[in-house]
């Protein structure tokens, strides 16, 4: 039997809210109940840390990818079912990509935005038809929906471009989310 594993791109920081925290404890604990594979780039701080000790906690498969330069700065958690080390970041999200059958983005910085748009981006030139999420966790990816709409409706993009990703406000809304598109 095939593992499904799902890549999670968020932040190594735990930003203000704690809701972000619990929501990425709460990632990684459905990961690991729905039987699916934690990737993700493999630091123990921040949401980072927060969603891989969950898996772990649940039982949860988990394959961490993180650059040498960022071992020290993320705290590199050895501790996985699986940990990679890259020479870069293009690398690392490469490996993460290509280990996932579905992305997921939790609140993160520019980190996390840059994942986001390379995979939007691949999606977009019909390099790979995997299904994006972004974990609206009480509303903090309002503003890039909006943006997304605005270059939509700028002609910067086909209305398609909305069809790509999907928004969902709690990780239960995302278990219906992920099973349906896994399915």
């Amino acid at each position: 039997m095939t593992v499904l594993s799902v890549c999670v791109f968020c932040g190594s920081r735990p930003g203000k809210n704690p809701r972000f925290s619990e929501e990425a404890t709460a990632m990684g604990e459905m990961l690991a109940h729905n039987g699916w594979r934690l990737v993700y780039g493999a630091g123990d701080v921040g949401l980072m840390g927060a969603t891989a000790r969950a898996a772990q906690a649940a039982g949860g498969d988990t394959f961490g990818v993180i650059p040498k330069h960022l071992m020290s700065l993320e705290v590199g958690k050895k501790d996985l079912t699986r940990f990679v080390v890259t020479e870069n970041m293009h690398e690392r999200k490469k490996v993460m990509y290509m280990n996932s059958d579905a992305i997921v983005v939790l609140p993160g910085g520019a980190g996390s935005l840059d994942e986001f748009f390379e995979v939007l981006t691949w999606r977009q030139l019909d390099l790979h038809s995997k299904p994006i999420f972004l974990l609206n966790t009480d509303g903090y990816w309002a503003p890039l929906v909006q943006l997304m709409d605005h270059v939509v409706d700028q002609g910067f993009a086909d209305a398609s471009l909305r069809d790509y990703m999907q928004a969902v406000d709690t990780v239960q809304d995302l278990t219906i989310a992920l099973r349906a598109a896994l399915s």
